[in-house]
């Protein structure tokens, strides 16, 4: 368990460590970043290629993906709706984003290209498989994970030099609750899950304490429990993104904690444009820290509830 828990988290406290003043350089790590996730997701797509009887293991990767995703959601809408109710938050001010978009489909633009990459790793599988055989999905498998580490560097990098100090994480109340609030009710919602998902009860918590991180939730999955439970990881936490950007303009005005904390850990990154745009200035912070804790919280989470015993 600790050596796993090293792996991952040495890179992100590597890359915390490196305090970057150049923007032209800072600009370069948001586009490796973005590089890093198409990468891996195109290898886990070539790895779902190699499983037996691929269309009826689709099928069930769908029909998981579906019922984790639906548990969750409405662990996680009634758990932050509850908080919603309870502290004084309201969205509100002018959105500071420049070319925020403008439309639903606009902002989930680059979640349904994650999609498109997975697919075009699954075709490049089943077309290659057959030339090259296992070694293709063994050389994915390998890439991905180096991949992984990679991305984990960059994004410590990111959150060093995002502007926001841990002290100032550490006292922002709120989005300390709202971050409590969605991993607290996600984890009960994987433990409701386990069982239907033929998992056993750890492996329901680590399914679902992705929080949102999709590209980091499916390798670790996947590295465990195969390609086939790393794609429902995947899946669950970048359906929570597509339906963030629905449900964000919707009620972050009568129910701003709830926008807020639905997105997880993308509330910091992919949809913090939204929340921007439609809560205002004030919203700003609170949906940084937000992201920020879920994304130190998920890596750890993962793998310390994969290293128990069922």
């Amino acid at each position: 368990m600790l050596s796993g828990l090293l792996i991952v988290l040495l890179p992100l406290f590597l890359g915390y460590l490196v305090r970057i003043r150049s923007t032209r350089l800072l600009n370069l790590i948001n586009r490796a970043v973005s590089g890093s996730v198409y990468l891996i997701l195109l290898f886990m797509g070539v790895s779902l290629a190699g499983l037996e009887n691929l269309g009826s293991q689709l099928s069930r990767l769908g029909g998981n993906a579906l019922l984790l995703f639906t548990i969750t959601t409405l662990f996680n809408l009634a758990a932050l709706w509850w908080l919603s109710r309870r502290v004084r938050l309201s969205a509100g001010g002018s959105p500071v984003v420049k070319d925020a978009p403008t439309s639903k489909l606009a902002a989930m633009q680059g979640s349904l290209m994650l999609v498109g990459v997975v697919a075009a790793g699954v075709t490049a599988g089943l077309l290659l498989g057959p030339m090259v055989g296992e070694a293709l999905f063994t050389t994915a498998d390998w890439l991905a994970e180096w991949v992984l580490y990679l991305l984990l560097v960059l994004i410590g990098c990111q959150l060093r030099n995002s502007g926001m100090p841990l002290k100032q994480i550490l006292l922002n109340r709120l989005g300390l609750a709202i971050a409590v609030t969605l991993a607290v009710s996600s984890l009960l919602a994987g433990l409701v899950a386990a069982p239907l998902l033929a998992l056993s009860w750890n492996e329901g918590l680590a399914m679902a304490s992705g929080f949102g991180w999709y590209s980091l939730s499916a390798i670790l999955i996947g590295d465990q429990l195969g390609p086939l439970m790393g794609g429902v990881a995947f899946f669950n936490d970048l359906t929570r993104e597509l339906l963030a950007f629905i449900l964000i303009p919707l009620v972050i005005h009568r129910h701003t904690a709830l926008a807020i904390g639905y997105g997880g850990a993308t509330s910091m990154d992919f949809a913090l444009p939204v929340i921007q745009q439609h809560g205002g200035v004030a919203c700003v912070p609170i949906a940084v820290v937000s992201g920020f804790i879920l994304s130190l919280l998920s890596p750890p989470l993962i793998l310390f509830f994969l290293s128990l015993s069922g």
